[in-house]
């Protein structure tokens, strides 16, 4: 009676909420959560009071508490917003703009994995800028690539990447900020004044970030995901996995993919959580970390397969002790309440072996650069191997096969979804097709690239991700890239045709084939049939050496 009462009692509500926003030391997305539960609302209805806004609006509210542990110390809610706020100012200042809104001008910026990355983010929304995060094992002329394609007005580098990056902005007139190392900050100042500061009100329909992204034609190409997209994102994921501010998560991957970006760095930060940041992915360092007993301890973890794997193979070689193995394992179940596993497919036998070792079955789900995250197993209840669950908050999936050319829509629907359930068109169980995915964490282009933003969406208006997927036994299973000119090795995309191209380079080959052969530790290995050219000889170790020093690595796919 309650919740029908307030169903329709707005003022009510939101008054409710005001309540819930001034209470401190709690996370009010949580607290509306709960609300929800407890007057029976789907949360997705409450969804409609919360105004999209950038992640460091709600900075604030969490003040002096720990938002990143790095390796140079820790830093609260309150630097990291007092130092993006100075950054931004600094932004415009470089660009000449007077007024605080650069109104969508694309900012790069190269940083480690530590708070100097989440400073150039939110100093780069601040200002009204589009974030491109760059990854500081591309090549110079991968780097290059990213900055020129996307336009980038300035290039934030920290102190680390200066003496790198200065000379391909130089050549591509770009000018360079450099950026401190974290701890290393000066002028701190009380960042107690909200979002004041920033004159930008309104976000909704303003782009957030460009992520680059490989694909069968080739070149990578910028996914541009607005504001609007990137909070329909956090929420679904702050909601289906219940994120709250006393989560802490421990963060290995690059932060130049949306794994990395937001499953694993918005997320927290979104709810007052803390993120501890590791430089880059060590085996003996995870494993130190999880089974830390000094607080903050880590009670949420997420990798790509690939991590598990050497996880497991560290594990058997150092953990060898019945009483250190019975110590782990009492210490994951204890304090470790989510581990998640994606990116690419998780091999059974990894999933296995990781429940024996820590008592954890692999939270597995489904996501892409265009599209965040779009399936996932529950939070609680039973978890299928091998599938990916059921749609996240917001998101509608379609399992399908037939044309979609604007001449012939000849197609037919196996299976249509949402988070409350799946219709399956009768005759159709089982049976595989395209998965399309349709919903507010769409991306809103590739960037400079309105053709190929065309061919991605059906008519309709469904975004075409390219994977063959099957609904059967209540889940969702995805079987592989409908075009098998994708590679995924380790957590990344990696093109077939773009390797193709650079091993032909090479003045020994005439011909060349790459192909994914299946690997239970990187899910698929990048591997080639070579031709070469008369009276030409060239050894396997040369080869591999030559790609290795000329390469780039793959893409992140979320």
């Amino acid at each position: 009676m309650l919740g029908s009462c307030l169903l329709f009692n707005r003022r009510r509500l939101t008054r409710v909420f005001a309540c819930c926003q001034s209470l401190q030391g709690r996370d009010c997305f949580s607290l509306r959560t709960n609300f929800c539960a407890l007057i029976e609302l789907p949360a997705r209805w409450i969804s409609a009071y919360r105004k999209v806004a950038p992640v460091f609006t709600r900075a604030s509210a969490f003040g002096e508490k720990v938002a990143i542990i790095d390796q140079r110390g820790e830093h609260s809610y309150k630097d990291l917003y007092a130092q993006s706020l100075c950054l931004s100012q600094k932004i415009c200042k470089a660009l000449g703009n007077s007024d605080g809104d650069l109104k969508g001008e694309r900012i790069s910026f190269l940083c480690p994995n530590d708070a100097s990355y989440v400073v150039a983010q939110w100093a780069t929304w601040m200002s009204g800028g589009i974030a491109v995060p760059l990854y500081r094992k591309h090549p110079v002329s991968e780097l290059e690539y990213f900055i020129q394609d996307s336009q980038s007005a300035l290039l934030l580098a920290e102190e680390e990447f200066e003496d790198k990056m200065t000379p391909t902005a130089e050549k591509l007139g770009v000018p360079v900020l450099s950026l401190p190392q974290s701890g290393k900050w000066e002028g701190r100042t009380d960042g107690s004044a909200g979002d004041a500061g920033c004159p930008i009100s309104e976000w909704e329909n303003r782009g957030a970030m460009i992520i680059y992204t490989s694909g069968t034609t080739g070149r990578p190409k910028g996914v541009l995901s607005s504001h609007q997209n990137v909070h329909a994102m956090i929420t679904g994921l702050v909601e289906k996995w219940a994120w709250t501010n006393d989560d802490v998560i421990l963060h290995v991957l690059p932060l130049h993919h949306v794994h990395g970006v937001v499953n694993k760095l918005l997320c927290p930060l979104w709810v007052g959580a803390t993120c501890i940041m590791l430089p880059e992915f060590s085996a003996e360092k995870v494993w130190a970390a999880l089974l830390s007993l000094q607080a903050p301890r880590v009670n949420i973890f997420m990798a790509v397969p690939t991590i598990y794997s050497k996880l497991i193979a560290y594990y058997e070689e150092h953990f060898s002790q019945p009483r250190v193995q019975d110590f782990i394992h009492a210490v994951c179940q204890d304090h470790i309440r989510l581990m998640v596993s994606g990116s690419s497919a998780l091999p059974v036998p990894v999933l296995e072996r990781w429940k024996r070792l820590t008592g954890h079955v692999l939270l597995e789900r489904y996501g892409m650069t265009e599209i965040g995250m779009a399936l996932s197993n529950p939070l609680h209840g039973p978890r299928v191997p091998g599938s990916v669950g059921t749609p996240l908050p917001g998101v509608k999936v379609r399992i399908a096969t037939g044309s979609w050319t604007k001449d012939d829509s000849a197609f037919c629907i196996h299976a249509e979804g949402d988070e409350m359930g799946t219709r399956v068109t009768p005759g159709f169980d089982a049976k595989e097709g395209e998965l399309f995915v349709k919903g507010p964490t769409v991306f809103q282009e590739y960037w400079n690239r309105p053709a190929e933003t065309k061919d991605a969406f059906t008519p309709d208006g469904w975004f075409k991700t390219g994977d063959t997927a099957v609904y059967q036994e209540g889940v969702y299973w995805i079987r592989g890239r409908t075009s098998v000119d994708i590679i995924k090795s380790g957590g990344y995309k990696i093109s077939a045709l773009e390797v193709e191209r650079h091993l032909l380079a090479h003045p020994s080959i005439a011909d060349v084939a790459v192909i994914g052969a299946p690997d239970i530790v990187w899910g698929q290995k990048v591997s080639a049939v070579v031709e070469l050219h008369k009276s030409q000889e060239l050894s396997l170790q040369t080869l591999k050496k030559w790609a290795r020093l000329s390469s780039r690595p793959g893409t992140d796919v979320g």
